[in-house]
C-alpha cells in the first residue's frame, strides 16, 4: 500500500461565474512522480495553486501528511509551503541576476546561511542539473533547456520534500524535453522527492510518470499508472493521449 503525502477530498472553486473545480478528489503518493493531464484551461494550475495554499478552495480539504491547509492558519501554512519547491513553466528567473544568484536566491532570502555555505550548496545543485560552468552567465546568455534546468536548481535548493512543476517541457525541442525529463526521473530517485507535474506532454508524461491523472471538467475522471491508464476505453482519455478529435474534423472552404 502505496503512503499518501497528500490526499485532495471534494475541491471546489469558482471564479465569478465559471466552475473550474468541481469536486476533485486525489491522492498523491509520497516518494512517486504523479503527472496530472488535461485540456488548455481546464483547472490544472488552479488545482496546483491550491496544493500549495496560494488559493483557497470554496469547500474540500487538502491534507498534506495530515494537515488540512484549507483550515491552517498562516503560520502553519507558511511552514508547509518551506517543504514545496516550484519549476515554472518559463523558469521565472530573474534577467538582471546570473544564474548562480538566481538559483542561491532562495536561500539568501529566507535562510541565516553564510556566504560560503550559500556557495557550496549553489554548486551542489548546478552541478546536479548539469550547469557547471554557467554560473556567471545571464537569463539572457543561455537556451531555454538550460534556463527550464536553472529553474529545477533553484527549485531543490532548499531541500524540499514536494516539487511542483508547471509544464516542465513546453517549448522545448523532442530531444531537450526527453533531457528535462531523464533530469527530473534522476533527481526525483536520488534526493527521493514527491514530485507534481502538470503537463500537456504526452509522450513526456508516459516517460516518467509512476500515476497519472486526468483532469476534465472539473474532475478527475481517470487515474492510475501508465499502464492501466492505456487500457482504459474513456473516449476523453483517448483522445487526448491519441492527440485525436472526438467526432469528424469539419473542413472549411473559404472559397
Amino acid at each position: 500500500m502505496e503512503e499518501n503525502i497528500i490526499e485532495i477530498r471534494n475541491l471546489y472553486k469558482k471564479f465569478g461565474n465559471q466552475e473550474v473545480l468541481k469536486g476533485v478528489n486525489l491522492n498523491i503518493q509520497r516518494g512517486k512522480i504523479t503527472v496530472i493531464i488535461g485540456r488548455s484551461g481546464g483547472g490544472k494550475s488552479v488545482l496546483l495553486k491550491h496544493i500549495i495554499g496560494l488559493i483557497k478552495p470554496d469547500s474540500g480539504d487538502i491534507y498534506i501528511d495530515g494537515i488540512n491547509i484549507t483550515k491552517a492558519n498562516e503560520t502553519t501554512l507558511n511552514d508547509i509551503r518551506k517543504r514545496f519547491g516550484m519549476l515554472f513553466q518559463e523558469g521565472a528567473l530573474f534577467d538582471s541576476m546570473t544564474i548562480e544568484e538566481n538559483v542561491a536566491f532562495p536561500l539568501v532570502e529566507h535562510t541565516k546561511m553564510s556566504k560560503e555555505e550559500i556557495k557550496r550548496r549553489t554548486e551542489e545543485v548546478l552541478s546536479l542539473v548539469g550547469l557547471t560552468g554557467a554560473e556567471k552567465k545571464y537569463p539572457s546568455e543561455i537556451s531555454g533547456g538550460m534556463r527550464k534546468r536553472a529553474g529545477l536548481a533553484r527549485a531543490i535548493i532548499s531541500n524540499p520534500d514536494i516539487i511542483l512543476f508547471d509544464e516542465p517541457t513546453s517549448g522545448l525541442d523532442p530531444i531537450m524535453a526527453a533531457h528535462i525529463d531523464n533530469l527530473i526521473v534522476n533527481i526525483q530517485k536520488k534526493l527521493n522527492v514527491t514530485c507534481i507535474i502538470i503537463s500537456h506532454d504526452i509522450q513526456s508524461t508516459f516517460r516518467i510518470a509512476h500515476k497519472i491523472a486526468m483532469l476534465y471538467d472539473g474532475v478527475i475522471i481517470a487515474e492510475g499508472t501508465p499502464e492501466y491508464m492505456k487500457s482504459l476505453d474513456n473516449p476523453y482519455l483517448k483522445q487526448f493521449i491519441e492527440g485525436s478529435s472526438i467526432g469528424p474534423i469539419q473542413v472549411v472552404d473559404n472559397e
